[in-house]
């Protein structure tokens, strides 16, 4: 019993962090949209995005409104985004995206991790040639029909669309992210996320040991404070 209660226990942590990692993901989210465009959702299209998320993360309405409230209250102007490149384990490409308030603890510490984990950091733009950035949208399905949906949303930049009976995904193109988050919210459909992620042109693939010791270097970048998100090219 001790073991499955420890086991439960873990978990239940695990679960605990994950979660308090997305709310300040989303919090900084929040903050640098109300940097560049204002506190007010209804003309801040990036803001609409970061609550929409918020939603999705069920960050409970109270806290949302309490990030805000701090973000317009205060001076944001110290949160920068960054993004840091470099190469994994057995030559994977692995991005970070980055929001912080001191580039150099942030580089220092994702420095660190690489070289700590068989990694190496690379130079700004040495990699992302091997990744694509693109609008991802994750809507709940409602009864939607797939065939009648595309079509409806191709003259948006709807790329790609794939679902199954709980969720309807959208690809986009980078530059047509916000007409598909417009058409989207016209449409009200309920959208759970909305994200510009960066997907790799081409992936490796690792033995299931190798591809450990890969996400071993991934999940300590991501359980940094100033990482965001973190991209690879594992297959």
């Amino acid at each position: 019993m001790g073991r499955v209660f420890e086991k439960r226990k873990y978990k239940m942590f695990a679960r605990y962090d994950k979660m308090a990692k997305g709310f300040t993901r989303i919090g900084k989210e929040i903050a640098i949209a109300i940097k560049l465009g204002g506190g007010d959702p209804n003309g801040n299209a990036r803001l609409r995005v970061a609550i929409q998320n918020a939603k999705g993360l069920n960050m409970p309405k109270d806290r949302i409104d309490a990030a805000i409230k701090r973000a317009t209250a205060k001076d944001v102007s110290h949160y920068e985004e960054m993004i840091y490149e470099g190469k994994g384990p057995f030559g994977t490409a692995i991005l970070c995206e980055c929001a912080t308030d001191n580039p150099t603890r942030t580089v220092a510490n994702v420095r660190m991790n690489f070289n700590r984990y068989g990694g190496e950091l690379g130079k700004t733009g040495s990699l992302d040639y091997l990744f694509e950035r693109k609008g991802v949208f994750r809507i709940k399905n409602e009864n939607i029909n797939l065939e009648d949906l595309e079509m409806e949303l191709i003259d948006f930049g709807a790329d790609e669309i794939e679902g199954d009976d709980e969720e309807i995904v959208v690809y986009t193109l980078f530059k047509d992210f916000g007409m598909m988050q417009k058409a989207l919210e016209t449409k009200k459909l309920t959208i759970i996320s909305s994200e510009l992620e960066r997907i790799p042109s081409s992936t490796v693939s690792l033995t299931d040991e190798q591809i450990e010791e890969v996400m071993i270097l991934v999940s300590k970048l991501e359980e940094e404070d100033d990482v965001q998100t973190v991209y690879h090219n594992l297959k």
